[in-house]
């Protein structure tokens, strides 16, 4: 609305509605609602006569979900762990992270900056479980800090409210006397069991009393973390060779990744010995695979370099780098080409010679026929996305490109006639020309520019030929003429 031009005074009370049990109940209001005595949860024909002038719009809920997950990625700037904590919260695991802004006051400073650059009203609190940073933040002081040692103090004059529980259970510790935490935790926890036992978690007071401490783990899952895919083989007795056990750990590490619908990119086993010591052997593969055979064939040769020492009683095979991949079916019966794929090849091969013997071209950005192309390790992947040319192109290039002498009618025309290796070549046929313009960003100052031709001579051949410069172009003498590629 602020955008359109018709965004209400500040002024003016407003206040967001949302779908409720019983009609259209509040869900959110400015500062002039509030002052007005505008309640959120509270119905929206109660409030108008409370305060007939306040103006409302509806809420969009979905699109808030969105904006908050969002933000719990953005927020990853401080700490690797982010979730969302509710409709209007973020929980961020920053331990071993705080250092790094200059301490937790810092930190906090920061972030309450940044978000209010972008339009945000945040209260914030740093405490060594989740419950209890989310009382802090809501009911506690400006920026509050909480420690292990502290935790308790710092919320024991906060109300029970500040647990994370149902209306209903407030208001009956409320009714009991329990208004504040300090209050709930002196009670014996034997009387609160057995008032509690059967509650859901939200209804529970003793265990969001425990989250809140400590005492009940809550940890914190980033949204983008995925679960480890893992197999193992607890042996009964040290052995010395794992070799036997290898292709039901990768048939279980694979039906694992087709669950999934992934595969992977990387393997990692490791070898856990009887005297402590762990040994880890890992292999790659140059597209994601789930094939059991194939990904145990990349072992063959190196688990010699294991020592087993004393023997070994556990063995994991672990799948890194797992990228979605899909199941194409390439014949109406439903079978595969014949032959080894190109992946398998490269993947043997690297397995034998090594990750940096093994180079697969890769299409980079670049104009110039020759630039267009290099080499890469084939572990590195497909590599940048090329421009791809809507011209046609030879089949073969010559590196480097090799001179000839042409003979031709018009000075900005196509080639009548070349003489190339001592043999004179009559054009019959021509298309072009093709204008490619040096590359400022990275050519030298008076690199000339090239048009090219599509020729064919009097015995069918079809060659790729650039005349390199033009007539008084003001960068050399006369043009040059090139042979740069043949078509099959």
């Amino acid at each position: 609305m602020a955008r359109a031009g018709n965004a209400p005074s500040e002024d003016v009370p407003v206040a967001l509605v949302a779908e409720g049990a019983h009609g259209q109940v509040i869900h959110a209001t400015n500062r002039a609602a509030r002052l007005a005595g505008i309640a959120i949860g509270a119905r929206v024909v109660d409030m108008r006569a409370v305060c007939p002038a306040l103006r409302v719009e509806y809420a969009d809920l979905s699109g808030d979900a969105q904006a908050l997950k969002r933000l719990s990625l953005w927020a990853q700037r401080w700490c690797p762990w982010t979730v969302v904590d509710g409709a209007d919260g973020l929980i961020l695991e920053t331990t071993g992270s705080d250092h790094l802004m200059g301490g937790e006051a810092e930190m906090l400073i920061e972030m309450e900056t940044r978000l209010s650059l972008l339009g945000l009203t945040s209260r914030l609190a740093v405490a060594p479980t989740w419950g209890a940073a989310w009382a802090l933040a809501r009911y506690g002081p400006v920026r509050a800090m909480s420690t292990e040692q502290t935790c308790a103090a710092d919320l024991a004059p906060l109300p029970v409210a500040a647990l994370r529980l149902q209306a209903d259970t407030v208001l009956l510790l409320a009714r009991l006397g329990l208004k504040t935490i300090g209050q709930l935790s002196e009670v014996p926890r034997l009387s609160l069991t057995r008032r509690f036992a059967r509650s859901a978690l939200d209804a529970n007071p003793l265990m969001r009393l425990d989250q809140a401490m400590g005492h009940l783990a809550e940890p914190v899952a980033s949204v983008e973390a995925r679960p480890r895919i893992v197999a193992q083989a607890k042996l009964p007795e040290p052995i010395e060779d794992p070799t036997a056990y290898l292709p039901q750990l990768c048939e279980d590490v694979c039906a694992q990744l087709e669950q999934d619908g992934s595969g992977c990119r990387r393997l990692t086993l490791v070898i856990y010995r009887t005297d402590g010591e762990v040994s880890r052997l890992q292999v790659a593969t140059a597209a994601p695979s789930r094939e059991p055979a194939h990904l145990a064939r990349l072992f063959e040769d190196r688990l010699e370099r294991l020592d087993p020492g004393f023997g070994f009683d556990l063995i994991t095979l672990e799948a890194g780098m797992i990228e979605p991949i899909q199941t194409v079916q390439r014949h109406l019966n439903g079978g595969s080409d014949a032959g080894v794929p190109l992946t398998h090849l490269i993947d043997r091969l690297t397995a034998r010679l090594g990750p940096k013997a093994v180079k697969t071209p890769v299409l980079t950005q670049s104009h110039v026929p020759e630039r267009a192309a290099d080499w890469a390790p084939a572990m590195a992947g497909a590599g940048a996305d090329a421009v791809t040319a809507a011209q046609e192109r030879p089949l073969r290039l010559l590196q480097p490109t090799e001179e000839i002498r042409v003979l031709y009618a018009v000075p900005e025309g196509p080639p009548a006639q070349f003489v190339w290796r001592r043999q004179t070549h009559r054009v019959v046929r021509y298309a072009g020309p093709e204008r490619i313009a040096p590359e400022w960003w990275c050519d030298r100052p008076g690199t000339r520019l090239r048009d090219y031709f599509r020729i064919e001579d009097q015995a069918g051949c079809r060659y790729w030929l650039y005349r390199e410069g033009l007539h008084e172009d003001g960068r050399g003498g006369d043009p040059r003429w090139f042979v740069h590629g043949c078509f099959a």
